[in-house]
């Protein structure tokens, strides 16, 4: 019955039916062109017409008519949006009434007779000014009435900073928009040869350094910035300077936009605080990374977090074989499981709920799904919470690492990709130590994995009953030579286990970027621990490429460092993302030092002293020279670690200092 209802209704678009009253208006105006051009000729008057030339012109009326319609319906003169009319259109416009008018004059004096001069002069100009004007109407009535809002409100005075494609597009699509709040009164460019000149009647008044005195000139709220062209050094330079304007802040993403055909006003998003780092982003080669992962088995921990999420978007996008997310929070895992179906329909998509701590739920995962490739994101990360419960951050993340890359190890896992931090580096807090336990974790399991010594390995666990996995137990009191290196072996039997460090990710969960915009919606104060506080930065996607791109360079053993250039100053970020947000440090929004809190440094390192640097393919990525260290001792002490973590030991970080010399820890 719905099938039938659905046929049997009967719609025509809008545009159809302003097509069929243009058609009907060409009919009548390009033969009233010429009939009032023979009128004019005979002094305005119809009686003093000769019937030989009227006779010819109601004779070719009929003909001309359908030659008019058949010519400008093959010219598009029918559907083009005459709202947004430009040169294209008025180009076609031009060409199909100049053929229309040649055949007009051949036609009638060839097939009936020869007309006055004038007939033909006149009925032309009258026919190009009837059909081009009625059609340009439409574009200049729509930019009359958006020049004004319909609430009476002002428009906003914006500036549009590239006298390029791109701003002209954005300027042409601004004044044609009806719903637009705001008009383009100046451009800014670089290029001195446009200064003083106009663009669609828009004057370009100066380079970058005349941004702030012609925002005050021309009471400018908005700014566009429509240079996707731009490196991201250049992008930082003139949005730095902007931001001091107070000014709201719009751009276009990039130069994808540009190329793509996707510059629109729609396409302009709010300037981000990454927009102002003015670092080059992480290139990585597509082609190695969809070649690792193309047709494996790759399983995900911690996949519904910041990092994780972002894994598994770009995972799936190179075409796995199945992609299986591993999380102990359902709510994110649901949350990703959802994007990633409806995105990628054909992937065979697993999702699974549980903690990395449970052996048996970590080894009934790997015994059932044999993953190829594992990353390995699930962790406690927040600095200030595990100071203050320092066994969760020993039991998740030494011992989840460690019981994750056993069942690696043990189900003929290929490559083992941990996430870790700069906080490893020379550790001031016991969530530093720990990931720096986890990449020691790592070395040694590819160690144990490259030489084949699996009698080395502890069996570490909550459970006192020993039947979770088939271990091979430390004797503790055995000492065991095993050498922590790296080896350019890339066809060596065994997993290959790796971590990549990087800094700070910019938006993910517990970062300091969305609380600073939770303070600032809320009037602030905005808190900073120290003024002179600085970390690395960098944005999701950059991070999660690099870890992409670490497993397809892992020859075992590996720390991979990022090179994320220049670190910035948490004051800069927090007063820069104020004034992003419309207000004025200081003034709308105070900015107060809480001071440091336990376990926090002002600056992290990238790497610890004791490591070099070797060079990979990407030039932004490098690898730390292994720290040699003692396996069979590292692994007796992860069996004293596992049952004070467990025991909730109140000594936990001094015992984690006695494993992670660098570690310094901070008196209570």
């Amino acid at each position: 019955m719905k099938r039938k209802k659905q046929r049997g209704s009967f719609h025509i678009e809008h545009w159809k039916i302003i097509a069929v009253y243009l058609a009907i208006y060409d009919i009548i105006f390009v033969n009233l062109s010429y009939f009032l051009a023979l009128w004019i000729r005979f002094d305005g008057a119809y009686s003093n017409i000769p019937d030989y030339y009227l006779n010819s012109f109601l004779g070719f009326t009929p003909y001309y008519t359908v030659i008019v319609l058949v010519v400008f319906y093959l010219f598009h003169l029918y559907n083009s949006l005459w709202r947004f009319a430009s040169f294209s259109e008025l180009n076609r416009m031009i060409l199909a009434n100049g053929i229309t008018i040649v055949i007009h004059i051949a036609a009638i004096t060839i097939l009936f007779r020869r007309m006055p001069i004038s007939y033909y002069v006149m009925g032309s100009v009258f026919q190009l000014i009837f059909l081009i004007g009625i059609r340009f109407s439409f574009r200049f009535y729509n930019t009359l009435i958006s020049g004004r809002k319909k609430t009476g409100e002002r428009l906003k005075n914006a500036m549009v900073i590239g006298a390029g494609a791109a701003g002209l597009t954005i300027i042409r699509e601004l004044k044609s928009s009806r719903e637009a709040d705001s008009k383009i009164v100046c451009i800014i460019d670089d290029n001195p040869n446009k200064w003083g000149r106009n663009m669609l009647g828009i004057p370009i008044v100066g380079g970058r350094e005349d941004i702030v005195r012609n925002v005050e000139k021309y009471n400018i709220d908005k700014i566009m910035f429509a240079i996707p062209t731009a490196t991201p050094a250049q992008r930082s330079e003139i949005l730095n300077i902007c931001k001091n304007t107070d000014c709201e802040l719009l751009s276009l993403p990039g130069i994808f936009q540009l190329t793509n055909g996707e510059v629109t006003l729609n396409k302009m998003k709010p300037v981000a605080i990454e927009d102002l780092l003015g670092r080059e982003q992480i290139r990585v080669n597509l082609d190695e990374i969809r070649t690792l992962l193309k047709g494996k088995t790759v399983l995900v921990t911690g996949g519904g977090g910041s990092i994780g999420s972002e894994l598994c978007r770009q995972i799936a996008a190179s075409k796995p074989k199945q992609l299986i997310i591993f999380d102990i929070y359902e709510n994110n895992a649901y949350d990703i499981q959802l994007e990633l179906k409806k995105k990628y329909p054909e992937l065979e998509l697993i999702v699974l709920i549980g903690s990395v701590r449970d052996s048996k739920r970590v080894d009934m995962i790997f015994e059932k799904y044999r993953p190829e490739i594992v990353y390995h994101a699930a962790a406690h990360k927040h600095v200030p919470l595990m100071e203050d419960s320092p066994n969760e951050a020993v039991k998740n993340n030494v011992m989840g690492t460690y019981k994750t890359a056993y069942a690696a190890l043990k189900y003929g896992t290929k490559r083992f990709v941990l996430i870790s931090t700069d906080k490893a580096v020379n550790p001031t807090n016991i969530m530093g130590a720990s990931k720096r336990m986890c990449e020691m974790v790592i070395q040694s399991m590819d160690a144990i994995s490259r030489e084949g010594r699996a009698e080395l390995l502890p069996f570490l666990s909550e459970h006192k009953d020993g039947h979770d996995i088939d271990p091979v137990e430390l004797v503790s009191n055995e000492r065991h030579e095993l050498k922590i290196e790296s080896v350019k072996d890339k066809e060596r039997v065994g997993c290959k286990f790796v971590a990549v460090r990087f800094g700070n990710v910019l938006g993910s969960n517990g970062s300091v970027i969305p609380l600073f915009k939770k303070q600032i919606e809320a009037g602030g104060p905005v808190t900073v621990t120290h003024k002179d506080i600085t970390r690395y930065f960098m944005t999701i996607p950059e991070a999660v490429s690099l870890v992409l791109q670490a497993g397809y360079y892992a020859w075992g053993g590996e720390i991979f460092v990022l090179d994320m250039g220049e670190p910035v100053k948490i004051d800069t970020l927090a007063r820069n993302l104020i004034r992003l947000s419309g207000h004025v440090p200081d003034e709308d929004i105070k900015i107060v030092y809480s001071g440091l809190r336990p376990g926090e440094k002002l600056y992290e390192e990238k790497l610890m002293a004791e490591e070099g640097l070797m060079k990979t393919d990407n030039e932004l990525i490098h690898i730390g020279k292994p720290i040699p260290f003692d396996a069979g001792e590292f692994f007796a002490s992860l069996e004293e670690l596992a049952r004070a973590g467990y025991n909730n030991s109140s000594d936990i970080k001094e015992i984690v200092g006695r494993v992670v010399k660098t570690y310094k820890v901070q008196d209570e």
